[in-house]
């Protein structure tokens, strides 16, 4: 804890009252996610007036819940005091409360029949599918609002479901969807309606009045920026400082791995074997892979690692750099990563995404001669056919199986 800090917080837990012996661990705990000493003075501030407000109030940390906090809330807003990070801290402070079993728990809330069903099939793709956690964020939603819209606030009677319901369901669909999105989604709808079949919940399949998509995989060339292009991507990191330095590691992770966007995110600091050089890589469907780590790679993760990665208690291999210090949420921030990069160097590629690299490290690989099986290997797909449309990168060997051009004797 900054040195600074220990003569403010005696004053505010003073001021604090019932919450006085509660606001040393939340300074505790907002030091270690990396809160500079300004927030987290003001912060400070915070918790002790809420707790002077509950003792005007003859209430006492007991009392506390989320209906309080509220309240506190709206008085601090007549007061003209509405910063946006309020909110969120004292959900942390209802946190730290419960844990140490100062406050009562959050009484569960009740489960409907849509969310009994629902959690059933999250179950079923996680334990006999092995879908990850992004998959079945797809497929979810999709299933809650299929018996949404079929029973409301009814009774839920999947035995009543019918084709009419299903292909309802599907035009409403269909009309606001991609057809990228609107296969995937036609993709959950058939996994749920023959799932529901399997159990004996419904008495005919109706996964097959799903109808398929038309969105060809092969149809289109991938996404893909050269490999001097990629080399300009990488220097136009600002390696002086801790971002730079961060965002420099992930780019070359993407470029020289393939790595998804989501394998980076999941990276933990357990995951880097410096011993023998290699990383361990959490891939889909709870799959994990060794690769040898390059040399240019565990060289900007080390530089990282020593001089840009704050101390923090996440094990985490990437993180934020603005507290609270932990880990990404979600893959968005590493596709924004090279979104920023792309724009630094000037450039400006149909896709913008995380995958672009990934694509850029196949195509570089085929036009180096190397096979389509070793870039499947490479890239770790799981069947042959993913990799299948990096074929149509290599144009001079699709030349010579092209038909020649009919043209009349007189033509020639």
């Amino acid at each position: 804890m900054p040195e600074s800090l220990p003569e403010f917080l005696v004053a505010q837990r003073l001021r604090a009252r019932s919450l006085g012996d509660h606001i040393v661990t939340f300074a505790t705990l907002l030091a270690d996610r990396g809160y500079a000493t300004s927030t987290t003075k003001e912060l400070l501030r915070l918790v002790a007036d809420l707790g002077h407000w509950l003792g005007h109030r003859q209430r006492r940390a007991e009392d506390l819940d989320e209906k309080g906090v509220g309240q506190f809330l709206q008085h601090r807003r007549r007061r003209g005091r509405r910063p946006r990070s309020n909110g969120g801290a004292l959900r942390v402070l209802l946190g730290l409360l419960r844990d140490a079993g100062v406050v009562r728990p959050v009484a569960p809330a009740a489960v409907s029949p849509i969310d009994r069903i629902v959690q059933a099939f999250d179950k079923y793709l996680i334990q006999e599918r092995g879908v990850g956690a992004a998959g079945r964020a797809n497929y979810v939603p999709v299933v809650r609002r299929l018996l949404s819209l079929r029973f409301g606030a009814e009774p839920v009677k999947l035995r009543t479901l019918c084709p009419e319901d299903v292909t309802q369901f599907v035009v409403r669909e269909l009309r606001k969807l991609s057809p990228a999105r609107a296969k995937l989604t036609m993709t959950a709808l058939r996994s749920f309606l023959r799932w529901l079949h399997q159990r004996g919940d419904t008495p005919a399949d109706l996964g097959g009045v799903v109808p398929r998509v038309a969105d060809w995989r092969l149809a289109t060339l991938p996404k893909s920026i050269t490999s001097d292009q990629v080399e300009s991507l990488l220097e136009a990191c600002d390696r002086r400082n801790a971002v730079g330095q961060r965002d420099y590691a992930i780019l070359l992770m993407l470029a020289r791995l393939g790595l998804r966007a989501g394998e980076i995110v999941a990276m933990d600091l357990e995951d880097l074997d410096w011993d023998t050089g290699e990383l361990v890589v959490r891939g889909k469907g709870g799959r994990r892979d060794r690769l040898p780590l390059p040399r240019d790679v565990g060289a900007a993760v080390a530089a990282y690692l020593r001089l840009g990665r704050p101390t923090c208690s996440t094990r985490r291999v990437f993180i934020r750099m603005r507290a609270p210090l932990r880990g990404f949420a979600n893959s968005i921030a590493i596709c924004t990563i090279v979104e920023r990069a792309l724009t630094r160097a000037e450039l400006d590629p149909p896709r913008k995404g995380a995958h672009l690299l990934r694509h850029a490290l196949a195509c570089t690989m085929l036009r180096g001669g190397a096979s389509l099986a070793e870039i499947g290997e490479i890239l770790r797909h799981r069947s042959p056919d993913t990799t299948a449309i990096y074929a149509k990168v290599d144009v001079t060997a699709l030349r010579a199986l092209a038909p020649a051009w009919p043209c009349s004797a007189g033509d020639a």
